[in-house]
């Protein structure tokens, strides 16, 4: 098992870039809310000790998990957060249902993170039993809701530099032609 051993709400916040420029949103599933609101808790915690304004934290409930892929993509359209993070929880039951919603959510996110700008942390606990989950939302095992919070700040942070390495690449590029397009200009003059 994966998080054997694992306290999973552990962070060195020294190692961790300031939240505090960053807008966040967050989804949080109906579904299991007694498993999401202690995941929620975890990645509220986190961010808010990591220097994320509560002003700048979004967050929007949906049914169920199935549903946090449509609303991801919502909440980037029209509240242009750096970043979001989709907490939910789906827990094994007698039929395939399990399988067909892990399988969605899992490549709804994947492709949000393929098709926008806009990082998308998945937060969402696939256990084989309620006391997994419970274990792994503030339980013996931590609180994967903290962990999804550090991997949100690390990714907004990924996200504005390469959009100033980006701007400054592309403003280089832009001097440098220009000094070729005035170059050129003189030799034309000079014939």
């Amino acid at each position: 098992m994966a998080t054997a051993n694992k306290d999973l709400s552990n962070y060195d916040k020294n190692k961790i870039p300031s939240a505090k420029d960053f807008r966040f949103g967050i989804l949080v599933s109906e579904w299991n809310h007694h498993i999401t609101e202690g995941l929620f808790s975890g990645a509220i915690t986190a961010l808010l000790d990591c220097g994320a304004l509560q002003e700048k934290i979004i967050r929007w409930n949906v049914p169920g998990s199935f549903e946090l892929v449509y609303g991801a993509k919502k909440m980037i359209e029209t509240q242009k957060p750096d970043v979001v993070i989709v907490i939910g929880s789906v827990i094994k039951g007698e039929t395939q249902h399990f399988d067909f919603v892990c399988d969605g959510v899992t490549q709804g996110i994947k492709d949000l993170n393929v098709l926008s700008d806009v990082p998308v942390i998945f937060c969402v606990l696939t256990d084989n039993n309620e006391q997994q989950s419970i274990d792994r939302s503030g339980g013996i095992h931590g609180n994967k809701g903290t962990e999804a919070a550090i991997a949100a700040i690390k990714m907004a942070f990924l996200r504005h530099q390469a959009s100033f390495s980006y701007q400054f690449h592309n403003s280089k590029m832009i001097e440098e032609h220009q000094f070729l397009l005035e170059e050129s200009v003189k030799e034309i003059e000079k014939l």
